[in-house]
């Protein structure tokens, strides 16, 4: 069972995906991630490496669900964590929901956080999916 916790941003799918799974990018818009370590710039199912939490802490992550351009699961520290979606409204907007297991309601702050720094980050990009995130 998971919570939802889902935001409308003004870009396109595409350009949310990329800020979504490059992991240069995640310290900037995941309150609880402060550094990234990973062989792939941009995850894909099956993905490892090893996030910093807020509190210092490293803790190694694999991806273990994705549908390119759409969703993708994770597990940090051995322990299923949040779920990410993107869906389209329109060519430029799109809706996108972290899914918070039920174990860890609160975290529903973080996400909103996080999907405000998305949206930001997102602003300043060009509206290309396939143009430099960084």
């Amino acid at each position: 069972m998971a919570i939802n916790s889902a935001r409308q941003i003004q870009a396109p799918a595409a350009v949310v995906w990329r800020v979504l799974t490059d992991v240069t990018l995640w310290p900037r818009w995941g309150p609880s991630v402060s550094a990234v370590e990973s062989a792939d710039r941009h995850i894909i199912s099956g993905s490892t490496g090893r996030i910093r939490t807020s509190l210092g802490i490293w803790l190694p992550f694999e991806v273990t669900h994705m549908v390119p351009g759409q969703s993708w699961r994770w597990r940090v520290g051995g322990v299923p964590a949040t779920g990410h979606r993107v869906h389209a409204v329109d060519e430029v907007r799109c809706q996108l929901v972290f899914e918070i297991p039920a174990w860890a309601a609160p975290y529903a702050l973080v996400c909103r956080v996080a999907a405000g720094r998305i949206a930001r980050i997102c602003a300043d990009l060009p509206s290309r999916p396939d143009s430099e995130l960084t």
